[in-house]
């Protein structure tokens, strides 16, 4: 089983036609963290639609003769992917874009939907023809029949909402339009800027605002709708309001970049305060603090300034090498390991060292990195995890379907930590996550259980990926 991230949303609107793919290709650099499989762009020219999609990074599929082929325009959406639902493939690759009878739309999602099998199975049997294996799809489907008898494309996502479930983040491209919404959860990030000129930018993270010279106006509120157009910028709050907020915490764990701030809460004070509980609650006798890069350090930061251990550069990251999480295979990720971080000898021979990650799911990659530091000469290693224990799946955009594999549901932690080869292990507790988000509410599950919806009754990822045998079994 593989963690996989969350993907990453984009849209531009402009008021003079400009060369918007290469603003959205910026923005998608941003947000490359949020997804390595596969990236697109889709540019409205005055009503008439051009895209490009590709498996691959954003510096990859978009060449600069990509770039150039690409029509100036006013508006653009843009997608990098992570297949939380649906095999990694072409067809997959976001912004889907469908032709009605109304007109065009183009749509990048970010999230899972609780229903999607469900909803996707009704479609079926009505006569809906999929071409990917993606519920954005389903999504795409449900707005555009809505989009049929509606006054208007907003209108039509207002209907359409009231028959989704579970995690959306989404940007959604008319021929006149740019729409955003978001769940009523807000379950996943998404914020709008503006840039000096009046370019407005859409985007998961605020990062990928300053990417392209725009500041930050304000988040997306769970449940609302957002249209930019030619009367400006007008919110529908229908939605709002009537579900509890729950933004998932792993945002502030490991998925977004450290110098976003989402909800109005520094991702990088939030683990600074998760190394500071961890310092508080699990102490260690040690001489240097090492955080696992990237998303440990902030964490190891904040061990180091509330326990007064220095804090030291212990792991050297090979920065062309994406996460090991995206790795198929259990082999091919224990290889990417080995290239990916190496030991500086000079930080942690002979010494009694703090580890810090951000988090732990099956235990081989934190072996493995407890390994390089005791090949490097550590006389002590004292791991820490800068989250609770993995103990449930999530149905929400992370990739944990099964707990099959999840290392705590099967181990104690003094068993975990003679596994991976640590001295100690500690985890950060439940009831401090609320330290960490500064007391925003937020989505757990996958530590609780504890789900905001009804759990799905058909959590298959991609039922076409089974073999006839299988079928056959059932």
């Amino acid at each position: 089983m593989s963690l996989h991230e969350e993907c990453g949303v984009f849209g531009v609107i402009s008021p003079v036609e400009t060369d918007v793919a290469h603003i959205v290709y910026y923005g998608l650099y941003a947000l490359q963290h949020r997804g390595q499989e596969s990236c697109g762009i889709v540019v409205n020219d005055d009503g008439v639609f051009s895209s490009h999609k590709d498996l691959g990074l954003v510096g990859e599929v978009f060449t600069q003769d990509i770039l150039s082929r690409l029509p100036k325009g006013s508006m653009a959406v843009g997608h990098v992917r992570y297949g939380t639902t649906g095999k990694t493939n072409r067809n997959n690759c976001q912004p889907i874009e469908v032709n009605h009878q109304k007109g065009r739309m183009a749509l990048a999602h970010n999230g899972n939907l609780s229903n999607a099998a469900e909803l996707r199975n009704e479609l079926e049997l009505s006569g809906a023809i999929f071409h990917t294996t993606s519920d954005t799809e389903t999504i795409a489907y449900i707005v555009t029949k809505e989009r049929l008898r509606a006054p208007s494309i907003e209108d039509a996502l207002s209907a359409a909402m009231y028959r989704l479930d579970g995690a959306y983040s989404l940007v959604l491209m008319s021929p006149q339009k740019l729409i955003c919404a978001r769940d009523p959860y807000g379950f996943k990030p998404l914020c709008y800027g503006v840039t000096q000129d009046g370019t407005y930018i859409i985007a998961s993270e605020s990062t990928a605002l300053k990417a392209v010279g725009a500041e930050l106006v304000r988040d997306v509120e769970p449940g609302e709708i957002i249209v930019f157009g030619k009367d400006g910028v007008v919110s529908n709050r229908e939605h709002c309001g009537k579900k509890d907020k729950k933004l998932c915490v792993f945002e502030y764990i490991y998925f977004a970049r450290p110098d976003s701030v989402i909800d109005g809460v520094s991702v990088h004070a939030a683990r600074m305060r998760a190394g500071m509980v961890l310092a508080k609650e699990h102490p260690a006798e040690a001489d240097v603090v090492i955080g696992v890069p990237d998303s440990g350090i902030d964490a190891a930061l904040g061990f180091s300034r509330e326990s007064g251990i220095p804090y030291g550069v212990g792991l050297i990251k090979n920065k062309y090498v994406g996460r090991t999480f995206i790795s198929p295979g259990q082999s091919t990720r224990m290889d990417q390991v080995k290239i990916k971080l190496s030991a500086i000898e000079e930080s942690v021979k002979g010494k009694r060292v703090v580890l810090i990650d951000d988090s732990m799911v099956r235990g081989n990659t934190c072996g493995r990195i407890v390994k390089l530091l005791r090949d490097a000469g550590a006389k002590e290693i004292h791991m820490r995890i800068a989250s609770p224990p993995f103990l449930h799946p999530c149905y929400y955009g992370t990739d944990i379907d099964s707990s099959d594999h999840l290392i705590a549901c099967k181990h104690s932690v003094s068993e975990i930590a003679s596994m991976i080869g640590a001295d100690t292990l500690g985890y950060l507790p439940v009831s401090d996550l609320a330290t960490m988000t500064n007391g925003h509410p937020y989505c757990s599950a996958c530590f609780t259980g504890d789900y905001p919806t009804d759990i799905p009754s058909d959590t298959r990822k991609d039922r076409f990926e089974q073999k006839l045998s299988d079928i056959k079994k059932k």
